[in-house]
């Protein structure tokens, strides 16, 4: 390489080096507010606890009460309900209800609590009652 290559490229280099310290200054040269924008958006969403610690208790985590079979439904059983899903009956039909609601109500309840088939137990809603499960059997067989 030249000799005038060299000094270009050299030129070159404290060129780029120069501009990325000016970046960098100005980077640090970060409001209060942005700061504390930053601080939120980077904020871990939960936290881990070690077998026999205690999360902080909140007022807003205590269920208010027994979910309705609607409410049941609507968040955890119409992914797969309303569209037949990994061959699940859907609601309202009564052709691929009947076989299963002439079984009874307690092998629905022990299919629905347990799982079968594809379903999962609970049908993923692991924090449901036995009583939650049933008034959603019964919202869906409602439909019928």
């Amino acid at each position: 390489m030249s000799a005038k290559g060299k000094s270009l490229r050299h030129i070159m280099v404290a060129s780029v080096a120069a501009f990325m310290f000016a970046s960098a200054a100005q980077a640090l040269e970060v409001s209060e507010s942005e700061k504390s924008a930053i601080a939120e958006r980077i904020a871990p969403v939960g936290d881990v606890y070690l077998d026999g610690q205690a999360p902080v208790e909140t007022a807003a985590a205590e269920p208010t009460g027994p979910r309705t079979g609607d409410q049941v439904y609507n968040t955890y059983c119409t992914a797969c309900h309303s569209t037949g899903a990994a061959g699940a009956p859907k609601t309202g039909d009564a052709a691929a209800w009947g076989p299963r609601v002439d079984k009874g109500m307690e092998t629905l309840t022990k299919h629905a609590i347990n799982g079968f088939n594809a379903m999962p137990a609970k049908g993923t809603c692991m924090d449901c009652s036995d009583d939650e499960i049933v008034a959603a059997i019964e919202h869906m067989l409602d439909a019928l």
